[in-house]
Formats: C-alpha cells, sequence, structure tokens
C-alpha cells in the first residue's frame, strides 16, 4: 500500500484540531482538484457525518473579496490598446498591437501581484546619478540596474535604444490610465483585483477561519492577504517539504521555501514532523530514452501492464510534460484498464467545428476574389467535403451527394446560406460571426441525433467562444479587420480545451504537469520531460528586463523554474516507482537532452537510478519494407476482382505492395488538387478535352478530315480560343451549362494561352496526315485475358498512309509532359517494373495493350488493318519528319513498331504471366525493387511502419 499522502495527513490534523463542524472553514486550494481528494479523506478519515468546509482555490478568494470583475482577456487587450494610442499619440493598429500588447499587460499584472510601485519601475534612468536617490533599493538592487542602464549611456545612442527609452518614458502613464479606463467599467484585469483586495484593509472576511493548503512560490499580494490572516488569527498553513529542500535552499528545488520563511521566519525548527515529514525513503527510479514522442505514447501500454500499475488504480498516474501526447497516450490505453480519469482537456483545434471555422473565415479572407462578389473555386469546395457540410444548408446536401458521385455541378452565391435571404459576403467581423454563429446554431438543429458527446462539446464550447467574439465586435471593444479577426480566433481556439468528464478519484491518473498538485501517487510516469518541456515555457518575454525586474521584486526566469523544480521534485518525493522518459532524438528542433530535474536527482539524490532505452525496431528502412502475404483474406479480396486497367496494372508493376493498399485495402492517393490552379492532372484534362471538342467541330461534315479544313480553322483562333474555353468550364471549374464564362486569373491565362498554342500545334502536325480519318476520341475498348476484363480508353483512333501509301491504324494517346528517354529495348523491358520511372515504359505498355485490342476488334479494325502504338508528345511534335509510333530497341537500332501484331505474342505471354503472379497466392506483394519509387510514394510511411516497441536495459 501506498504511504500517507499529504493530503490524508492534512485531513487527519484538521479533524483533530478543528473538529466535525467545518462549516465556518474555507479550505484554500492553488487549483480545485485538490478538494476533490481533499473532501474524500476527510469523509473517509471522519468515519461518520460531518459538516464539510467550503473548497476554494487562491482565485475564488480574491474574486470574492473585490468588487470589480475580471475583465474578458479579449477586452483587456482592445481597452490598452485604446489607451496606448491615447497616450502616447501613435497610429499603432490594433492588428499590430495585439501581439505586443498582451506582452505589456502580463508585465503590468507581474507588477501588481507583487505589489512594486509602477512609477518606480518605469522610472526613467537614462541619466545614471538619478540612481542615487532612489533610497528604497538596497546596493545590490541598484548594481542589477547600473549594470543595466549602462547600456544605454553611449553618446551615440542607436535608434533602438531611442525608441525604447522612449517607450519605456510613458508606460508608467498608460499603466495608470489604463486601470482607471477598467475601473470606472467595474472591470480590472487579474493583477489589479489581487493588488486592490491585499492593499484594502478594511474588507471582511466571510469565513472565520481560512486553511490554505500547498502553496509554493508566493507573491507578494498572496503574501499580504496571508500575514493579514494570520495576524488576526484567522489563518492556518500546510506547506509540503521535506528536509532536502530545507537543506537546498539555494538551488532551485529550495527556492519555493523561501516564501514560507518570508511569513514565518522563525517558525522553521517548529515544524512537525507528523506534516512536515522527512520522505527520504527508497524508491525505484528508471530513465527511459526514446527516439520520438509517440514511441513514449506507446510504451505507456507497457508499462502499466508491469509491477501492477494497473490495478493500483488512483494510485497510479500518468503525466505528460507535452501535453500534445494526450490523445496518442488515450488511444495506447490497454482495454482492460478499466476506469480512468483524464485531468488533461481535449484540444479544441482538434475537433472538426475547428476545422470547419478555419475554412468558413478562410473564404472569406483568401478565398475571395479581390474586387469581386466571387470566391475561388477550391475554397468553395473544401467547406463543402467538410462532414458538417451537410448540416448547413439543403442545397450543400445536394451539392455533397454530386461530390461524392463525381458529378459536376455549379456552386450559387446560395450555396453556403442558411436561408434563402442571408449574404455570405462579409466585409467585417460583426457580420461574418452573426452568420457563424446561425451556422453552428443550424448543425446543432439538424444533428439532434448525434450522441457523441464529444460532438455535443465540442459545438457548445465553439458556440460560446464564437458568441464572446460577437459580442466584443458588437460593442464595438474588438475593432480588427476580417485577417486580424481570423488569426485572433486561430489563438483562441488553440487554447480552449474540451474537459473530460469521469469520477476524479477513481482510476488511473493521465494528467499534466499542473494538475499534479498537492496529489501523491505511488507509481509514476513522466513522458517527454525533456529540457524545454520540463520545466515548460520558461522564458524572460517582458518589456522589463531582467535586472529592472530582479532589482524591483518581480517575477524572473529563476522563479519560474524554481516552481517547476518545486513540482517535479514533489511529485516524486512519496512515489515507490518512478519512470522518466525522455527524447533522444535531436530532429526537428529538439535538443535530445533530459530535464535538468532530472540531472539533478541522478547527482544529489540518494536513490540509484536505472537506465534503459525504448526502441522501435527499425534498422535499415528496407528491412522494414516487408511484404504482405496473400492470406485466405487476401485470396478473397483478389477473387473479387473482375476487371483491371492498364493503370492498375503498371501500379503492380511499379510496386505490388502499393497495388495492395490502393486497389485491394481501397487505401486512394490524397487529392492534393488545388481546384483553382492548374496541375498537371488537369492541364492534361484540359487538353485532351480540347482535342476532343476541336475534332469533333472538323467530323461534322464527315470523319474524313481534309488539309484545307485544319488550315481554315488555324485561321480562326477565337474558335480555338472558344473550344479551350470550354474544356476549362467543364475540366477546372465543373459547370456544364454553356453561359458560364471563366473569370480567369493569372496562372489560369498563361496556362489557357499555352494550350492553345499546343492545340495549334496539332493541328499542324496533323496537316501532314491528310487526309486521314478519325474513328473514335475518348473511347473505351477492353479485352478478356485470364478471366479478367483488360481496358481503358484511348485518347485517338486514326487510318492514314504508311510512307508508302498503305493504309494504318494508329492508336494514339496525346502527352502534354516533356518526353523522357523513351529508348526500350524489348517487350520484355516492359514488364521488369525498373524503368517506369526513369523512361517512363508504363507509356508504353498501355499504348500496346490498347493498340493489341483495337488489332483485334471488330468494330475499329474489320479489314484487319496494321496498328500502331503512338505517344504524341505535343511538346515535341513541331519537330521535322517528327513521328509518333513508338519504336523498340536503342540509338540507331531503333525500329517502329509497324504493325502491333508483330510484338503481341509475346507481349501477351508477359502480361499473362504477370496476372499469374498477381493471383497467385505463392507470391506475396512485394515492395518495390527500385527503392527511388518509394521517396514520393503516397504509403511510404505506412510500408514503414514499426513492428512494436521493445525495450533494452
Amino acid at each position: 500500500m501506498m504511504n500517507t499522502t499529504f493530503l490524508e495527513v492534512v485531513a487527519q490534523d484538521i479533524l483533530r484540531k478543528h473538529g466535525y463542524d467545518l462549516s465556518r472553514i474555507a479550505i484554500v486550494f492553488p487549483n480545485k482538484r485538490a478538494s476533490l481528494f481533499m473532501n474524500d479523506h476527510l469523509a473517509r478519515l471522519a468515519g461518520r457525518p460531518i459538516w464539510s468546509p467550503a473548497y476554494i482555490t487562491i482565485s475564488d478568494l480574491f474574486r470574492r473579496h473585490s468588487t470589480l470583475v475580471v475583465a474578458d482577456p479579449i477586452k483587456q487587450v482592445c481597452d490598452l490598446h485604446r489607451i496606448f494610442v491615447q497616450t502616447t499619440g501613435m497610429s499603432e493598429t490594433l492588428d499590430h498591437f495585439y501581439g505586443w500588447g498582451q506582452l505589456l499587460l502580463s508585465d503590468f499584472d507581474d507588477i501588481d501581484k507583487n505589489m512594486a510601485d509602477a512609477d518606480k519601475v518605469f522610472a526613467n534612468l537614462r541619466d545614471l546619478h538619478e540612481l542615487d536617490d532612489l533610497s528604497y533599493l538596497t546596493e545590490e538592487q541598484k548594481a542589477l540596474l547600473k549594470k543595466f542602464f549602462s547600456n544605454f549611456a553611449d553618446d551615440q545612442e542607436s535608434e533602438l535604444k531611442r525608441r525604447f527609452l522612449s517607450l519605456w518614458s510613458r508606460f508608467s502613464d498608460i499603466y495608470h490610465a489604463y486601470n482607471q479606463h477598467l475601473a470606472a467599467q467595474g472591470l480590472a484585469y487579474e493583477g489589479a483585483l489581487y493588488r486592490q483586495v491585499a492593499e484594502n484593509e478594511a474588507i471582511p472576511f466571510e469565513y472565520e477561519k481560512y486553511i490554505f493548503v500547498g502553496f509554493n512560490l508566493l507573491q507578494q499580494v498572496e503574501q499580504t492577504l496571508f500575514r493579514r490572516l494570520a495576524k488576526e488569527g484567522r489563518a492556518f498553513f500546510y506547506w509540503d517539504f521535506d528536509h532536502y529542500y530545507i537543506d537546498n535552499l539555494n538551488n532551485e528545488a529550495g527556492h519555493y521555501i523561501r516564501s514560507y520563511l518570508q511569513l514565518f521566519p522563525n517558525e522553521l525548527d517548529n515544524r512537525s514532523d507528523e506534516i512536515y515529514n522527512n520522505l527520504d525513503k527508497s524508491k525505484r527510479i528508471t530513465y527511459i530514452s526514446a527516439p520520438t514522442e509517440n514511441v513514449q505514447a506507446r510504451y505507456v501500454s507497457r508499462w502499466l501492464s508491469e509491477e501492477g500499475r494497473m490495478q493500483a488504480g488512483r494510485e497510479t498516474a500518468i503525466v505528460l510534460c507535452n501535453e500534445g501526447l494526450l490523445e496518442t497516450v488515450i488511444h495506447s490505453l490497454p482495454p482492460e484498464v478499466g476506469k480512468t480519469n483524464i485531468t488533461t482537456g481535449y484540444p479544441l483545434s482538434q475537433t472538426p467545428f475547428a476545422s470547419l471555422l478555419s475554412l468558413l473565415i478562410t473564404l472569406q479572407t483568401e478565398g475571395r476574389v479581390k474586387d469581386t462578389d466571387k470566391f475561388r473555386l477550391k475554397h468553395v469546395l473544401r467547406i463543402l467535403r467538410h462532414p458538417y457540410a451537410k448540416f448547413i444548408s439543403d442545397e450543400t446536401i445536394n451539392i455533397v451527394r454530386q461530390l461524392n458521385e463525381h458529378k459536376q455541378f455549379y456552386p450559387s452565391r446560395q450555396t453556403l446560406a442558411i436561408d434563402d435571404g442571408l449574404e455570405i459576403l462579409f466585409q467585417n467581423p460583426a457580420s461574418l460571426t452573426s452568420y457563424l454563429l446561425q451556422v453552428l446554431r443550424h448543425i446543432g438543429t439538424r444533428s439532434h441525433d448525434e450522441e457523441d458527446p464529444l460532438y455535443q462539446e465540442s459545438l457548445f464550447r465553439t458556440y460560446t467562444l464564437v458568441n464572446r467574439l460577437h459580442t466584443l465586435v458588437e460593442s464595438g471593444d474588438l475593432m480588427v479587420d476580417l485577417a486580424t479577426f481570423q488569426r485572433l480566433l486561430a489563438q483562441l481556439v488553440k487554447s480552449t480545451t474540451i474537459p473530460f468528464h469521469g469520477e476524479p478519484a477513481e482510476g488511473v491518473q493521465v494528467m499534466g504537469v499542473l494538475e499534479t498538485r498537492n496529489l501523491d501517487f505511488r507509481h509514476v510516469i513522466l513522458l517527454s520531460c525533456n529540457e524545454g518541456n520540463m520545466p515548460r515555457g520558461v522564458n524572460d518575454s517582458s518589456f522589463i528586463p531582467y535586472s529592472v525586474r530582479k532589482a524591483h521584486g518581480l517575477t524572473t526566469i529563476d522563479n519560474k523554474v524554481s516552481v517547476y523544480a518545486y513540482y517535479f521534485h514533489r511529485l516524486l518525493q512519496r512515489a515507490d516507482d518512478v519512470t522518466l522518459l525522455y527524447n533522444h532524438a535531436t530532429a526537428e528542433g529538439q535538443t535530445g537532452e533530459m530535464s535538468r530535474f532530472m540531472m539533478q536527482l541522478m547527482v544529489e539524490g540518494s536513490n540509484p537510478v536505472t537506465k534503459a532505452v525504448v526502441q522501435t525496431g527499425q534498422a535499415l528502412p528496407s528491412q522494414l519494407r516487408l511484404p504482405i502475404e496473400k492470406d485466405a483474406a487476401v485470396m478473397q479480396q483478389l477473387g473479387a476482382i473482375k476487371s483491371l486497367s492498364p493503370t492498375a496494372i503498371n501500379r503492380f508493376l511499379r510496386c505490388p505492395k502499393q497495388f495492395y493498399y490502393n486497389i485491394l485495402a481501397e487505401l486512394k492517393e490524397p487529392d492534393n488538387t488545388d481546384e483553382d490552379e492548374v496541375d498537371n492532372r488537369i492541364f492534361g484534362n484540359i487538353f485532351h478535352r480540347s482535342a476532343e471538342l476541336i475534332y469533333s467541330k472538323l467530323m461534322e461534315k464527315s470523319n474524313e478530315i481534309q488539309r484545307e479544313d485544319i488550315l481554315n480553322l488555324l485561321k480562326q483562333p477565337q474558335q480555338l480560343a472558344q473550344v479551350v474555353d470550354q474544356a476549362f468550364r467543364e475540366e477546372l471549374f465543373k459547370v456544364e451549362h454553356a453561359g458560364f464564362t471563366p473569370d480567369y486569373n493569372g496562372l489560369q491565362l498563361i496556362n489557357r494561352e499555352v494550350i492553345i498554342n499546343y492545340l495549334r500545334q496539332l493541328l499542324r502536325v496533323d496537316v501532314r496526315h491528310t487526309p486521314f480519318t478519325i474513328l473514335g476520341m475518348e473511347k473505351r475498348v477492353q479485352t478478356s485475358l485470364s478471366s479478367i476484363i483488360i481496358g481503358g480508353i484511348i485518347d485517338r483512333i486514326d487510318l492514314v498512309r504508311d510512307p508508302h501509301g498503305r493504309p494504318l491504324l494508329r492508336v494514339i494517346d496525346y502527352k502534354t509532359g516533356r518526353q523522357a528517354s523513351m529508348s526500350v529495348n524489348d517487350i520484355a523491358d516492359l514488364f521488369t517494373g525498373m524503368d517506369i520511372g526513369k523512361k517512363h515504359s508504363d507509356y508504353f505498355l498501355q499504348t500496346i495493350l490498347y493498340s493489341y485490342i483495337v488489332r483485334h476488334s471488330r468494330k475499329y479494325n474489320p479489314n484487319d488493318t496494321p496498328v500502331a502504338p503512338a505517344l504524341l508528345f505535343i511538346q515535341h511534335a513541331g519537330a521535322e519528319n517528327y513521328d509518333p509510333v513508338l519504336s523498340l530497341g536503342s540509338g540507331k537500332s531503333q525500329s517502329p513498331i509497324a504493325d502491333v501484331q508483330d510484338v503481341e505474342q509475346e507481349f501477351i505471354e508477359h502480361l499473362s504471366q504477370l496476372l499469374a503472379d498477381l493471383f497467385n497466392p505463392a507470391v506475396p506483394f512485394r515492395p518495390a525493387a527500385d527503392e527511388t519509387l518509394c521517396e514520393h510514394c503516397p504509403y511510404s510511411r505506412l510500408c514503414l511502419c514499426t513492428k512494436g516497441v521493445k525495450i533494452n536495459e
């Protein structure tokens, strides 16, 4: 069993000294969480009904005794900006001011919580002789100030120094004007409210007695309040420390005890060992280094399963020094863990509502076409593809259905409107927040059947957050443009969490460092205990330099570090079993250093430390690209395949394992297409459609294309432009009706001109072969091989005359990219999979396959005419004597494939063997032989997944 905890000892002492009627007593904690455990201990130790005390936090204690109210944090900065502009006369915008306004407000808060004189802190000390008049400073404090301000004594001051001193000289005026401005509204920032309470000795306190439990580093407002209550005989204090801290007052771990000594300088030697017991006991301490954060999280499952930690329930704590690990840790908890209490909230930023807000606002900023009432298609589509889009309006439901069915659609202005009368173009945050609130309400009413607690809670938190901003905007407190509003909302969403509901006093505890205050555990594991995480976020960000803060008793980095040192050592002092993990990797900005407190524990601690390493089982990446065996389930999936495209066949050739992921597992590649921009795929689609449309015009009289027809068309550039516009409308803008006129941006205009030129180039190439007959464009063809239907869409089939005047069918595949090294020696080269990335042998395989199908087609080749496979690279088609017909061989030994029949036997043999391997249960899905193909493979990380976590000691 675990030794008596700090709160248990305190509970026993309270019952012994104050009896069972605690109704006129308030127990004050640094945070709320400890009160739940204290209440449990009091009820259990009393063994009978008692009058429960009141439980309040130190923040509640101050706020209850003030006539002022702490203002909303956003309003605080907005009001500070207003006072700043009035006082300095500077025309700083709120957009630029907001970030450093928060910093200045933090300095004001620190001044008041430490009850410093703002006029003296912000005194203009450019003249060092002024220091002689500061009799209130000690010689040490004067030396610190001289050390800092001597940097400003140069005869030739830099512009930065001049501006800093100019600003510094106004801070005192801003401080006083700002406090008066807030007080006139009955408001204050937290430090000002605390100071008002601490300085007002006439305030009557609500309870007869106040018991302060587990405080550490005290600020001056707290010390002042504590002294007053102690002087009145109404305050009792319980401090949690042992001899280690007392013996190390000068190091980080001992700094916090100075607050106790400042309050009660004569009581250190009279402490009760019953309460302040020396906990220098034997414990098992293990340090584990890991290569990644996620590996640490996955190790939790194994850690819980050992040493009875899971069964210990509330005596076991998983502490996250990096709270970003929460989601991974939750997913790593074993099912048998039973009850779990999670004190760290779930980030609102990781919920679908946060992403929906971001998309709706981005539509108004980045998605708005400048100086128009139009939106960019890609931003509209991103919203429509959001899982909650179906709840916005009836029209979105229909469009989402069309998107899922890969149909074209034309979004109207009311696509994202909640009702027919609501405008969705917004010029300011007031109208935007109103719209966002209506969207959230609409989603709430339409999704009433959603029973997911996370969904409901995240909707509530999101609505509350937006409503808070809306109120500030409507009241005129928050006056910013949409871009600044977007950044502000993102900042608020990032800092908001959704609390988990559970029984705090039961089950394994998952918590952040701050939640461990006053609590004790037998089994403790700290994850990501790296320097930078423990202590966390310790920095000197302030307008007040370190020397000035040190001289005036303000909070310094030393204070912040000592607080975390106390949290760390106090958490471990009663534990029997301690495991500390840290990330030893130095990539991605990580230092790979264990926390300074871990180093201190090794040097100064009396318990031996066992060291271990968590490994992922990774050796060389290639060793982890393991084949996927064809078990019964996989063979069943293969048996369901009835047809294959050339793309699928080439995917299998390129990497059988990728074929498995894409075709059998149906893990489709992410669509990162920017719908407003013309990438290679869209560019090719537009050109293909343009070619089809232009030849459809030429074929209106006859399928036989004449020289005069092409030449006449080349003299009519407007017709070419109209055809390309139609292709853009259909392929890029996804609009079916002909009345739509594309509104091109700069890049789209450039691509439009390039495609028009390519179309003109195609016509000039085809003039050489006139007259010729087009037998089909964009035609689907197929054949059956080994009971599998194989086929696809051919760009163009035409009938021309070869150099000897004999008829020749060409199966043409248009290519708008650059022509790669296309030398393929023989048919066997097409099936090795090694040249796909370098020589684009997949182009050869597809075109030869289509030519084979056409060669034996009664529909397209009733006269048994020779069929030649052709790849028409439009960028190179202007060369003299250009011939798109494919050739085999290399260098001067290349010979064109005049008739696919000459190579079809070998081709079909290889293709049949390929299909046999695909369906052979003894041939696994192996990774690509050419590892360079893995560099851009979307399944690369999945292919390299680890096999588990092992530990080496």
